[in-house]
């Protein structure tokens, strides 16, 4: 009798509660740029997705607790994007980024070249870094899979992304790094870069 309250009690909790599939997407058009089209995803529960084809099939993947609290803080802040984020300012063409937000039957979306808020311009930023870290991943993941040479060249934009402090370390991307600096058919200094990188993330979260 306990256990049969207690589970009605944790049923009705879920249900006033935020539903389990909350979801944020994040879309970006800009044709002529690289990519040209681009899609992240995240679940409530930290679950993420991304493809470059609107037809794809995402490739998915983790991120950290604490970064999926801060993407649905932000979308909480601009209201579920259920109001304009456009900035209606005479500015060039950056793209046109779609939020769309869904949580059981509840869907809003917005779409904007350029926005003046700042939880919103934010929340793009959350989203295009992730994106640019699951493109870099590709690139090393290619470079790994066919091209031994062109691991530096894909370790020298991972490396650049980190010193300007937007590379996203998704556990996909942690392991090729791994990969990379503990493997001596890479070029040594691929290897540091890659060793680097891992070891100042590892302090960073201590």
């Amino acid at each position: 009798m306990k256990s049969a309250c207690m589970a009605m009690l944790a049923a009705s909790i879920a249900f006033a509660g935020e539903p389990v599939a909350a979801r944020i997407t994040f879309t970006k058009t800009f044709p002529g740029s690289n990519p040209a089209f681009m899609e992240v995803t995240i679940d409530r529960n930290g679950q993420a997705g991304y493809k470059e084809a609107a037809d794809d099939d995402p490739d998915t993947f983790k991120i950290s607790p604490a970064m999926t609290q801060e993407v649905f803080n932000l979308a909480d802040r601009v209201d579920h994007f259920k109001h304009p984020l456009e900035s209606g300012l005479k500015v060039a063409n950056m793209g046109a980024k779609r939020l769309r937000w869904e949580s059981g039957d509840q869907k809003s979306e917005t779409t904007f070249n350029y926005s003046l808020d700042e939880n919103a311009r934010a929340l793009q930023d959350w989203f295009e870094r992730i994106g640019e870290s699951e493109r870099l991943f590709y690139n090393l993941q290619r470079a790994i899979r066919h091209d031994r040479l062109g691991v530096n060249d894909a370790m020298i934009a991972i490396s650049a992304e980190w010193d300007a402090h937007r590379l996203i370390l998704i556990d996909p991307l942690v392991a090729l790094l791994n990969q990379v600096a503990t493997n001596e058919i890479y070029m040594h200094i691929s290897r540091e870069r890659a060793a680097k990188i891992l070891e100042a993330s590892q302090a960073r979260s201590k």
